[in-house]
């Protein structure tokens, strides 16, 4: 297939699909084009993602195309030059074919909150497809792109792959940089690769990984190849029961089919190892506690005088802070400003997000303890499956909580990768979530495409 013909193909599926899917804020048909005209005559398809179309969410800058991140604040802006891990894609021949939708400056757990319009899961028009990248994952899941970015701060790639049947990889913290992407947390979030096998979202994070100079927070550790293999012989695989046998809210159906990835790593010579992880059941205040206070610092510039979408005719300074953020920014994105604010306040600061820290501290070192005893970890990548659309909107704790099992590797820093393991009763796809040591995707990568064929022999 020439680059032309695969473009032609995702932008029909685009056309057909997306009007009701509502994965895409912006689709760059003429470029992606033109780019694939270009690759297919003067490119020698060396490169190692040539021709291939990739989606980006829409928090991450491509030169010349919006970037909204989701809200309204940024509405009408257009970014003078490529983040580094759009640059990276370019050079290794890909064709940018758009960006995706997301829960507003990647602040939610479903897409239900983007500043434009809800993204529907393409499984199941009546479920939401995960967040804040469900507009990536909806976008892959419904052919209209082969592979996609997405950005992880406490699980925003692994939650909507798991939803949408596909493979998503949070790299480790500070393994792809963060250059030209806007920031939500800026200790926590990572842009990583989501497509259909884990295969194939190697072949992308190949073409991301390592370090650059623009980023400040970017690592130095050398990039490991992914050593593919077909048995697990000694590899020791760690079951926290705080993830599964133990873990509350834990849907009956995603609980057997853990069990059986477990089973299908056991069966190709993994050792399973019972492991603890104490301060898991702390994660998600942590988090909601350190995430919101970035979030407040780094939103704060959204103001309407420096950035941002500004109210007109404002009476007073006040006024015209007051009126730009309440027009502009969605009820969610306001309630995590507040408060992360109140943690960060006078007087409260060492009772929350000190307090907060501590506890993020205490979650990585039971990380480092299980690393003793095993060398990866396996457990459910969400507690329950894709949920209705609107089922959650109203009661925001509830959905806060279905970050339970993917905030603990946020706040630690490590590699998490989840993998399709099969459909439940309504054949809504479910997901395993692989954790791995820090600056160690490479195997996680090898155990999650050994453990995605045993469940589908085709994914290769």
């Amino acid at each position: 297939m020439t680059a032309t013909a695969h473009v032609e193909a995702c932008l029909a599926q685009i056309a057909a699909r997306d009007g009701e899917v509502a994965a895409f804020l912006h689709v760059d048909a003429a470029g992606a084009r033109q780019r694939a005209a270009w690759l297919d005559a003067r490119a020698d398809g060396s490169a190692p993602l040539h021709g291939l179309t990739i989606a980006v969410k829409d928090n991450i800058a491509v030169a010349g195309q919006p970037l909204t991140a989701g809200s309204r604040m940024l509405a009408g802006y257009v970014p003078a030059r490529d983040a580094t891990v759009v640059t990276r894609l370019l050079a290794a021949g890909a064709v940018l074919i758009g960006k995706t939708n997301l829960d507003e400056f990647g602040m939610g757990s479903s897409t239900e909150l983007s500043g434009f319009a809800p993204t529907r899961n393409p499984l199941d028009l009546a479920r939401v497809p995960g967040g804040s990248s469900g507009g990536s994952a909806a976008a892959i899941a419904a052919d209209m792109a082969w592979a996609a970015l997405g950005t992880d701060t406490g699980g925003s790639i692994r939650q909507p792959a798991a939803f949408c049947g596909l493979a998503g990889l949070k790299p480790t913290y500070g393994r792809v940089s963060r250059s030209g992407v806007v920031a939500y947390a800026s200790s926590l979030d990572q842009v990583g690769p989501l497509a259909k096998t884990v295969r194939d979202v190697a072949r992308v994070y190949a073409v991301l990984a390592g370090h650059d100079a623009l980023d400040a927070t970017s690592a130095v550790q050398p990039v490991q190849p992914v050593q593919w293999r077909d048995d697990l012989a000694g590899l020791r695989v760690g079951v926290a029961r705080e993830h599964l046998d133990d873990a509350v809210g834990l849907d009956s159906q995603i609980q057997a089919r853990i069990h059986a990835a477990l089973d299908a790593l056991r069966a190709r010579g993994a050792v399973l190892v019972p492991i603890s992880l104490p301060h898991t059941r702390h994660g998600i205040a942590a988090y909601y506690l350190v995430a919101t206070a970035e979030a407040s610092a780094n939103l704060s510039r959204y103001d309407g005088l420096r950035y941002g979408a500004r109210a007109p005719n404002p009476a007073t300074l006040d006024a015209l802070y007051t009126h730009s953020r309440a027009a502009s920014l969605g009820r969610e994105v306001q309630r995590r400003i507040l408060l992360g604010t109140f943690a960060l306040s006078a007087g409260f600061q060492d009772a929350f997000y000190q307090k907060a820290c501590r506890v993020r501290r205490k979650i990585a070192e039971d990380f480092q303890t299980a690393w003793r005893s095993c060398d990866v970890l396996l457990g459910p990548t969400s507690p329950v499956p894709p949920w209705l659309l609107g089922q959650m909107t109203a009661d925001p704790l509830a959905m806060y909580l279905m970050d339970a099992f993917t905030v603990g590797p946020s706040l630690a820093g490590l590699p998490a990768l989840s993998v399709p393991v099969g459909v439940d009763a309504q054949q809504l796809p479910i997901g395993a979530q692989l954790v791995g040591q820090p600056f160690q995707e490479a195997m996680i990568l090898a155990v999650g495409d050994v453990l995605q064929r045993a469940f589908a022999p085709e994914a290769t």
